[in-house]
């Protein structure tokens, strides 16, 4: 079509096809500028605020903290006593959580009682406690693993451990262990029917051990031990799937014939009757697996969450819990069908302070 200035009209239509009219308020894309914010003290608000309009996670990001403020301000009204109640908001963390630095991040919120219940791996929370006994060091995700088993050197991504924190570990708990086992033994001489009727149970179950840890452990940079002071209660139901794990292990070579006795059902019970009793109920999830199912499967008890964050980088394409977006966990029942819910793709350890300085840390007093 040399020399011919008609335009070819299939091209034409393809490529200048014409557009649809925008619905009334639809919300155009848009960013920060540092120009404008340059001679103010941009925080984690302002930021986050700047990010809502960018698209693709940054938006999410945004959407999170929005979601995560509604957690903070509902107010509702007991019908029965007339007491002010507020929205129940589960946290969940895998353990690599508490071996980074983010650790920092959640003994903030447990501290300020900014939550009400934290459901995590057994290694969140024998690297809570191992942490407070010995350090964990920066390393490489490319350091060769044969060499470092041959230096005693434990790799969690890009950090490192010592192989001799675990024996610290040891050292601290066993004792624990044996009064544990020793309290145990008391309670069981003193059980009776009448004990039995009242619910109670003379033995341990996950979220007692955790709890006396927290206590012992007698540590102000310890997430547990802000959880034991604030009474906030941590539920493992996966206590073993780790150190800690190894350690009990150990004890019933020790202790034998007698042992310690861990009753996950009573936890199980306690866990979803707290989801149950919440006039509203939130979950904040960091990461996937156990801590994100246990957590949702609890909200199912009440018909569903009404809030719900997930910040974690799994995909749903191989069907996997940690994967899955929050939609999946509607046609379960685990959160409302009108919730307000995102998922953020993204390493938590990256966002996660970020959606703590824009809500619960911005100051805002909700």
């Amino acid at each position: 079509m040399s020399g011919n200035s008609t335009k070819p009209t299939l091209a034409a239509d393809a490529v200048l096809k014409q557009s649809v009219d925008m619905p009334a308020g639809s919300v155009k894309v848009s960013g920060i500028d540092f120009d404008e914010a340059k001679n103010t003290n941009i925080g984690a608000k302002e930021l986050i605020d700047g990010m809502k309009h960018m698209g693709f996670q940054a938006s999410s990001l945004g959407q999170a903290c929005d979601i995560i403020n509604e957690m903070r301000a509902w107010r509702g009204k007991d019908e029965e006593t007339g007491e002010e109640q507020k929205c129940t908001i589960f946290l969940g963390f895998t353990s690599n959580m508490i071996s980074s630095g983010m650790r920092s991040t959640l003994k903030y919120l447990v501290k300020n009682k900014l939550v009400s219940a934290v459901v995590t791996t057994a290694g969140g929370i024998e690297e809570d406690l191992i942490k407070c006994l010995a350090d964990t060091y920066l390393g490489e995700f490319s350091l060769k693993g044969s060499k470092l088993r041959d230096q005693g050197l434990n790799r969690i991504g890009n950090l490192l451990v010592p192989n001799d924190n675990y024996c610290r570990f040891e050292e601290w708990i066993v004792p624990i262990l044996d009064k544990m086992l020793e309290e145990q033994e008391e309670n069981f001489k003193k059980f009776s029917d009448k004990v039995a009727d009242s619910g109670e149970v003379p033995w341990w179950t996950p979220s007692k051990v955790i709890d006396r840890l927290g206590k012992e452990i007698n540590d102000e940079e310890s997430v547990l031990y802000w959880c034991h002071k604030n009474q906030i209660p941590v539920f493992c139901p996966a206590l073993t799937d780790g150190s800690l794990g190894d350690m009990l292990f150990f004890h019933t070579f020790k202790a034998s014939p007698n042992q310690l006795r861990i009753d996950l059902v009573s936890d199980i019970r306690r866990i979803n009757s707290l989801a149950m009793a919440a006039p509203q109920a939130g979950m904040i999830i960091l990461g996937g697996g156990v801590i994100k199912h246990h957590i949702a499967n609890a909200c199912l008890m009440r018909n569903g969450a009404d809030y719900a964050v997930y910040i974690n980088t799994g995909q749903e394409f191989d069907g996997s819990d940690a994967g899955a977006r929050p939609d999946e966990a509607i046609s379960w029942g685990k959160i409302k069908a009108d919730a307000k819910h995102v998922k953020v793709y993204a390493d938590a350890t990256l966002v996660f302070p970020l959606v703590v300085g824009a809500t619960f840390a911005s100051g805002d007093n909700l």
